[in-house]
């Protein structure tokens, strides 16, 4: 056997690596470290993503309708009085841009105005530039996001951050402390 010895903060450790030449040990040593990883890969299962009770899967393969009874009531009333013509050409848009980009690329973010548009099933993984009134926010689409506005991923204001009053205060409001 050869011997290595690589240090590790101050702690000199020994690795016995196997020859080659070495038959019956090495490959039980090889089963059980196959069952060990075999064992590790069963405990990192994922959770799958449910939207209320429908699997991702099963979720993009349904229709409008199909969705629309899965989501609250005011974003199933809109989809059941139709799209209009400004969504559907943004799904549209979104259907090219995914078409256009490669198996394992991202597509191409399409802009849009229409921050009242439900996020659909089909949207996931398409990146979206929504208006905010100043500058367009890009978005990623997740599934996470299914049954929610586009509007809610952009905030139209910056949150107040509380500081030290400016050059304008007056006296009267401004902190003193007390020695």
């Amino acid at each position: 056997r050869s011997k290595k010895q690589v240090p590790q903060r101050g702690v000199v450790v020994v690795v016995v690596l196997p020859r080659a030449s070495q038959s019956s040990t090495t490959t039980r040593m090889d089963e059980e470290e196959m069952q060990r990883a075999a064992e590790l890969r069963k405990k990192r299962t994922f959770k799958k993503f449910m939207f209320r009770g429908v699997e991702l899967d099963k979720l993009l393969d349904l229709n409008h309708e199909e969705f629309a009874k899965l989501i609250s009531s005011r974003a199933r009333r809109r989809i059941f009085r139709g799209l209009k013509a400004k969504p559907k050409r943004f799904i549209a848009r979104l259907r090219k841009a995914k078409k256009n980009c490669g198996p394992l690329d991202k597509p191409e973010p399409v802009k849009t105005h229409l921050r009242n548009m439900l996020i659909m099933p089909e949207m996931i993984g398409s990146i979206v530039g929504v208006y905010n009134g100043k500058v367009f926010n890009g978005i990623e689409i997740k599934p996470e996001m299914v049954g929610h506005y586009l509007g809610e991923f952009s905030p139209t204001y910056k949150p107040v951050r509380h500081g030290r009053p400016g050059i304008g205060s007056t006296n009267s409001s401004r902190f003193i402390p007390l020695k």
